[in-house]
């Protein structure tokens, strides 16, 4: 699975998304069975490399583009495709750049993109399909119908990911009340959450691609995710061997750097973000700090639960301190100590219960 779709090329895939005037002057030119080659950006980058054709420096409009593709040469757009530049040019980029394209005309849009870093359409009459370049990026452009059907099996892979992601977190808060946590139980949730992010990406990927024809499908991944990123957060914080916030984003960028071979390699999980710090092998023992189980809480900020944690260190001498020690902590005082004390014996007894 791809990690991370390159921003640049999302935002050249946006521009092409269906009900737009330019994917509908695209589709006119793929339906009348002739091809082209469209370069987005008419900087002096891109006119160093112009050779012949005309100046048009005309409004675009989808008819236009439609009957300037009945010639042989490229058409020049300007960069947020509002207006047609100049029309049947030839393109003279570096025939050194490196190039796996085989016909004449996409071989020319990968050197362009490549020199240039700027996004290339072209339209082919004989694959019946339009592509975007740009850097090292190729991306075909599907139809509306193709990407929500494959939107909508993601979504329900995704939620499939979701469900189970929540089986495991009661199982993980369980063995955090009983003291039972091994690194590999960090790990498989840790693999869970990373799986999730991934399966959104693509489903995110593929609305850039839709544009506003995929808007109930972002509505209804929202509505899955909801407190998703929240809680991928705390649980860094609980047992990462640093609970700042530039360890929590450096172990969430090592974790999307790891391709789905070494995520699921528990060991090298656990090494790659330091978990077996004071343990010999995965299945040794580890600590949660609270941070998940006091977000719980709605009588506890996170301000306030720092401090408890910075007090406490560990969720098991958290929940064996009394409400006196409780309140000895900076910022809550006897009341919300006592409330603390009283939701966090609750909270742990209900998920073991809930697990047995």
């Amino acid at each position: 699975m791809e990690l991370r779709p390159d921003a640049a090329l999302n935002r050249a895939l946006a521009l092409l998304a269906p009900g737009s005037p330019f994917r509908d002057g695209l589709d006119r030119v793929l339906q009348s069975g002739r091809g082209g080659l469209i370069v987005i950006g008419d900087g002096d980058d891109v006119l160093n490399i112009c050779s012949g054709g005309f100046l048009l420096d005309a409004s675009f409009t989808p008819q236009r583009l439609a009957e300037l593709a009945k010639m042989d040469g490229a058409i020049i757009m300007s960069k947020d495709v509002s207006r047609i530049a100049r029309a049947n040019v030839h393109l003279v980029p570096n025939p050194n750049v490196a190039t796996s394209e085989t016909g004449t005309r996409h071989r020319t849009a990968e050197r362009v993109a490549k020199m240039l870093n700027t996004p290339v359409v072209t339209v082919s009459e004989s694959r019946k399909q339009i592509q975007v370049y740009i850097g090292d990026h190729m991306s075909p452009v599907h139809s509306s119908s193709r990407l929500l059907e494959r939107s909508n099996q993601a979504l329900q892979t995704l939620e499939r990911y979701r469900a189970r992601l929540s089986q495991i977190s009661r199982k993980l808060m369980a063995l955090e009340a009983e003291d039972l946590v091994t690194v590999r139980d960090v790990v498989e949730i840790m693999q869970r959450m990373e799986m999730v992010r991934r399966i959104a990406d693509e489903i995110e990927h593929n609305l850039i691609e839709l544009g506003t024809d995929g808007r109930l499908v972002h509505l209804q991944m929202e509505e899955i995710q909801i407190g998703f990123e929240e809680e991928r957060r705390l649980l860094m914080m609980d047992y990462l061997p640093s609970f700042s916030q530039l360890a929590v984003d450096e172990g969430l960028e090592a974790l999307a750097h790891l391709d789905d071979d070494a995520l699921f390699d528990d060991e090298l999980l656990a090494k790659s973000l330091n978990l077996l710090e004071g343990s010999d092998s995965v299945d040794g023992r580890c600590k949660s700090r609270g941070f998940r189980l006091l977000s719980k809480l709605p009588q506890i900020n996170e301000y306030q639960a720092r401090r408890v944690v910075e007090h406490f260190g560990t969720l098991q001498r958290l929940l064996g301190a009394t409400t006196d020690e409780l309140a000895t902590v900076d910022g809550l005082g006897s009341s919300r100590a006592k409330a603390l004390r009283d939701g966090a014996a609750r909270l742990a007894g209900d998920s073991i219960i809930d697990q047995h």
